[in-house]
């Protein structure tokens, strides 16, 4: 079984923040594959179902962006799921928006979710699928920025991303994440 991790901050105010991208990648794959998210486990919203024939678990942490890794350490000594069948699915200032970047280790690169998971599970070795959000003009306060809506230019990107997003969870199930790379970091 997969395990997809989106990343995110509970409560309406934050529903559609660049920062909630990872949850709205998570709700658009439920959407499409018919899994609901709403079961309340290891501090998070769980939702398991099947895409093609590889069942999966889609997973939102409640615990805020801060502190994701609290509930996915809680999810894999539970489940005694294993790190190789995780992939995570977060916010990067570092990539524009509309494009994504998929790795299978490295630092947190300042983000505080990936920080928490690093910490919670002691690896960087773990697949992730970055969607970018841009970095802030003008000075803007990254925190600020984070916590702000997409603009209504930059809504056709925010969605052609989010399919891309599911395009390539749906494809690494089937593929190795290398070939998953391959394919849609080009």
């Amino acid at each position: 079984m997969k395990w997809i991790v989106g990343l995110g901050n509970p409560g309406k105010n934050y529903e559609k923040t660049r920062h909630n991208v990872g949850f709205m990648a998570l709700d658009r794959l439920a959407q499409k594959h018919g899994i609901s998210i709403t079961q309340s486990k290891c501090k998070a919203l769980v939702g398991e179902g099947f895409i093609g024939r590889e069942k999966v678990a889609l997973i939102k942490p409640m615990t805020f962006m801060n502190l994701s890794g609290e509930s996915v350490r809680a999810y894999m000594d539970y489940y005694k799921v294993e790190l190789k069948d995780l992939i995570v699915v977060y916010d990067d200032l570092d990539t524009e928006v509309g494009r994504i970047r998929l790795r299978y280790q490295g630092s947190a690169g300042g983000h505080n979710g990936i920080k928490s998971i690093i910490a919670h599970t002691g690896t960087q070795t773990f697949d992730r699928v970055r969607m970018g959000i841009s970095r802030p003009q003008n000075g803007m306060a990254v925190v600020d920025y984070v916590l702000a809506p997409f603009t209504k230019a930059e809504q056709p990107l925010l969605d052609e991303m989010i399919e891309k997003t599911c395009d390539s969870i749906e494809y690494s199930l089937d593929h190795t994440f290398e070939q998953t790379m391959a394919r849609f970091n080009g």
